[in-house]
């Protein structure tokens, strides 16, 4: 992601920002948590993206001279307010979970301290860096593991670059989808960006462009003799690419190299994957990986691999990079107030699964004896005890106790302090390998597609406590 423009944020964060300026409120000590309220996609899970590009733009944050113009321009700001964004910066402290996580609903994902008017400000960017980049990862995740699931392997790739949201989108996608797990990206901007493995095929039109297929495939193979990879559909996927595939397999074995792969971007892609891998093997060419691209997704993509299909990568466009699919097209992240100066806020409303949490909680992950996730917990202080209450966030009547023999690590680590990052920038293969050995930690059935085991977020009773204080406190006021 691009640092941009600290203009880059809505309107209203900068119109409050000159409010709390006018009246003294700015350099109050704000708290605020980043959280979702509900896994995408259905799912019992969410892959923590973002974080490390969120953090480069926290620390770039500067108001320009052109900035602080067009500011200017629209009658809304006082030359006192503008003049005091000269000097503006980001210096707060932001505690995290590590990019590459499983997270879960309604526990910060991170917290922001900071006065007032910094932590206000950078809500837009941080909410729309990681909303996206989270979504994407979670939905490249669930492909990955629809891929693995194949007796054969599977990897998924980043295909999605002409569906994306613009430029931008499109980076952060191919991003975000490594950090979920995919293998590599389409997108050659993306791959030296991010130093990721870029990976392609051949069109339609390059088939189009030549008398007829054979030649076509001869003149591919004759460029790119080590990394060919043919497209197989465009006249008949089994009457003529497949046999002029192999003609062309044994023409580079007889120079000394080997056809790559082949690649499907239609039909029944199970059978036709299934015929041909039998038509490779037998022909003595097992190494040659067979790629399927075509509107692919989590649930297509285990279809294939229920129907015996042999596909041995999975190109993901659209679906990955847009998270389309039920329960997806934006993860819904929210940036709520929790302390000022001290004083525990939250928001009241008639949805308790709407209402915030008040206080500057610690975020605890427990471990069975196994090694496994139990629960993760919310506290004013250290982890619950064995045999303490502990509830859900959105429903008070749903408790339990905090059975014995649970292993508590603190969730998030201190990312940055006094507006510096605290920790150097980890490789985006670091954080694939998070995220992939956190889901392997997961209780049995949480990755499950549909209807999955839900994993639970509770509430100490420290927290459970000041909430219902803080509500009550609240209803007296308003007289009810």
């Amino acid at each position: 992601m691009t640092q941009g423009s600290t203009l880059f944020t809505d309107l209203y964060q900068l119109t409050m920002m000159q409010g709390y300026f006018r009246h003294g409120l700015h350099t109050q000590e704000a708290v605020f948590d980043l959280y979702f309220r509900r896994n995408p996609f259905r799912g019992g899970f969410a892959v923590w993206a973002g974080l490390e590009p969120a953090l480069d733009r926290l620390a770039a944050l500067r108001f320009s001279e052109d900035d602080l113009a067009y500011l200017d321009t629209l009658g809304l700001f006082g030359p006192d307010f503008l003049d005091a964004l000269r000097s503006w910066r980001f210096r707060g402290r932001v505690t995290a979970f590590r990019e590459g996580s499983a997270v879960f609903p309604h526990e910060p994902l991170l917290t922001v301290q900071a006065p007032l008017w910094e932590a206000q400000l950078v809500e837009t960017a941080l909410l729309n860096t990681v909303n996206f980049q989270t979504l994407v990862a979670t939905k490249a995740a669930r492909c990955v593991l629809a891929a693995e699931a194949s007796p054969f392997g599977g990897q998924v790739v980043e295909f999605g670059a002409r569906r994306a949201q613009g430029p931008d989108g499109a980076l952060s996608a191919a991003r975000a989808a490594v950090v979920g797990g995919a293998a590599g990206t389409s997108n050659v901007e993306a791959g030296r960006r991010y130093g990721l493995p870029v990976i392609g095929t051949h069109a339609h039109a390059w088939v189009e462009s030549f008398p007829d297929e054979l030649t076509a495939f001869r003149a591919y193979a004759e460029l790119y003799p080590d990394s060919t990879v043919l497209l197989l559909d465009t006249v008949d996927t089994l009457g003529s690419g497949l046999p002029n595939a192999l003609t062309v397999a044994r023409e580079l074995r007889a120079r000394g190299h080997e056809l790559r792969g082949v690649r499907l971007d239609s039909g029944d892609l199970a059978y036709l994957s299934r015929r041909i891998r039998a038509a490779f093997d037998e022909a003595g060419f097992g190494d040659v990986k067979i790629v399927a691209s075509n509107d692919l997704s989590e649930s297509v993509i285990a279809s294939v691999i229920a129907e015996g299909g042999r596909v041995d990568i999975y190109g993901v466009g659209t679906q990955l990079v847009t998270a389309g699919g039920e329960g997806g097209g934006a993860l819904g992240g929210v940036f709520k107030l929790a302390r000022l100066n001290g004083v525990p806020k939250m928001k009241l409303t008639g949805d308790p699964t709407k209402s915030s949490l008040p206080g500057l909680k610690r975020v605890w992950r427990a471990l069975d004896t196994d090694g496994t996730y139990a629960l993760d917990a919310l506290t004013l202080g250290e982890p619950p005890r064995p045999g303490a209450r502990i509830s859900d966030p959105t429903n008070p009547l749903r408790f339990s106790h905090v059975p014995a023999g649970l292993q508590w690590q603190e969730a998030h680590a201190v990312v940055m302090e006094g507006g510096q990052r605290t920790l150097p920038a980890e490789p985006l293969a670091d954080l694939q390998a998070r995220a992939r050995a956190d889901l392997a930690r997961l209780p049995a059935g949480t990755l499950r597609p549909l209807n999955p085991h839900i994993y639970r977020v509770s509430l100490g009773a420290d927290v459970a406590a000041l909430r219902d204080r803080v509500a009550e406190s609240l209803r007296a006021h308003i007289g009810v």
